[in-house]
């Protein structure tokens, strides 16, 4: 009950995902995996992808089925020898956070969905707010638009290791 009468302090309006906005979010994830994988999504294959001196991503993939996916995308830091002489800062901070996600691709749908990412092991497309793990009410959303910039960002400025045969 509220001291004010005519208020509306407990009326706020549900938050709503936009359906068609998520979905179009997904799909252009997977084609920019498809442009990652190189069309290679074999069972335990690995692609190293290097931002820079200290910054490289990883993509798994952990199961393939006939219609599904399952791959594991991380940001690992590069870790220099000793002889390289780098700031304490930065020993600290290899060994302390490095982002993951886990995405399901989709392949009859042509989607990518991320299923988990950090503390959280199953994304919901809404979450109350305030909640006890303050999750954003879109959470699904921006975790999907987090690995839309993770994959722009190595198709942009990562550079693969191959080895060339003959």
């Amino acid at each position: 009950m509220s001291f004010f009468p005519n208020s509306k302090i407990n009326s706020r309006t549900r938050y709503q995902p936009n359906l068609v906005s998520l979905m179009t979010l997904c799909a252009n994830n997977y084609l920019l995996f498809l442009k990652i994988q190189a069309d290679k999504t074999q069972l335990n294959q690995q692609r190293h992808f290097f931002i820079n001196d200290h910054l490289a991503y990883v993509v798994i993939v952990n199961e393939v089925t006939r219609y599904t996916s399952l791959i594991t995308f991380e940001q690992k830091l590069v870790k220099h020898s000793v002889a390289d002489q780098k700031s304490a800062e930065m020993k600290t901070f290899s060994n302390s956070f490095h982002p993951r996600m886990s995405i399901r691709l989709y392949h009859d749908a042509r989607m990518a969905e991320v299923i988990s990412s950090q503390d959280i092991f199953q994304v919901k497309p809404r979450y109350d707010y305030p909640n006890k793990n303050m999750h954003q009410q879109d959470e699904k959303q921006q975790i999907n638009q987090f690995l839309n910039e993770w994959l722009h960002l190595c198709l942009e400025h990562g550079q693969v290791k191959l080895t060339l045969q003959n």
